[in-house]
């Protein structure tokens, strides 16, 4: 079986949080957090967009701001949940309340550096945690990497890895340039399992079946083998050949899909991602 997981750092129900950016993810992080138990008054939103604004009040009651006030000196955890390109502009406003606080970034691409240079601050000293996590958390199946700066210690690193796991799971890596790889592999990852499944979905349809059931069968067989091979010790190519009998049903589909090169394009396909986030991140090349 696979290594029991390490256990889920628990939140200090004081702990509060506060948001800049109430889109998607940031409901999903935050809605996971109140179901696990921290109460809604200790989050306050910054969200420009009235609508916005309105949707988290009434789905969370947590506090939803237009912009930035004094209200985030009070803050143990400032979640970074903007898009990049919107990074400069919201952080500029924060700047002056920033303080002390421990920042958790949910943003692709936005470095350490990059942040800490935003927020006025030391790369080497300031309290930052990055997370690339992916479109499952928002049903609570996600799972995210994470990276610590220098500046954040153990508990800073415990506090941030809670938050990521109130979506699903978390795993942490040792250098700031392994995001790229977690963003290629997981970050885009749903893509691409939705890619495969439409082409499933198609074959049923040509096959004969019904849209949805092509859509049904693909869909659990894809969670079903998942869950396997979580449950599993073996190697995936291991599971892979006990499905695949030679002459078989299976072996002539895994045929044509090396014969077409599939698994070296798709190898191609994350570098060529991890490259894209690697230059999103680091315009310069450096």
């Amino acid at each position: 079986m696979p290594n029991a997981p390490s256990p889920v750092p628990a939140l200090d129900p004081a702990t509060r949080i506060a948001f800049i950016g109430g889109g998607n993810m940031a409901s999903a992080i935050l809605g996971g957090l109140i179901r696990g138990g921290l109460p809604a008054g200790q989050i306050q939103v910054v969200e420009p967009l009235a609508a916005a604004r309105d949707k988290l009040t009434q789905a969370y009651g947590v506090a939803a701001h237009a912009q930035a006030g004094d209200f985030l000196q009070q803050a143990d955890l400032i979640v970074w949940a903007v898009k990049p390109q919107s990074f400069a502009v919201a952080a500029a406003p924060v700047r002056p309340y920033a303080g002390q606080s421990l920042h958790l970034s949910i943003m692709a691409g936005i470095r350490v550096a990059g942040i800490a240079a935003a927020l006025a601050a030391s790369s080497d000293s300031a309290r930052i945690v990055r997370a690339m996590p992916n479109t499952p958390a928002l049903i609570g199946q996600g799972i995210a990497g994470l990276y610590a700066a220098p500046g954040a210690d153990a508990a800073d690193r415990a506090r941030a890895e809670a938050v990521i796991r109130a979506t699903g799971g978390a795993l942490w890596v040792a250098q700031e340039s392994l995001l790229d790889a977690v963003t290629a592999l997981s970050g885009s990852g749903p893509a691409y399992v939705f890619y495969v499944l439409e082409a499933m979905q198609t074959a049923g349809v040509e096959l004969g079946l019904v849209p949805e059931q092509a859509r049904q069968l693909a869909v659990a067989t894809f969670a079903g083998s998942a869950a396997l091979a979580e449950q599993a010790s073996e190697p995936l190519a291991t599971l892979r050949e006990r499905v695949t009998s030679k002459g078989g049903t299976t072996h002539a589909a895994l045929m044509t899909l090396d014969a077409a090169g599939v698994q070296p394009a798709f190898i191609r396909a994350l570098h060529a991602a991890a490259m894209r986030a690697k230059e999103l991140g680091d315009p310069s090349g450096t």
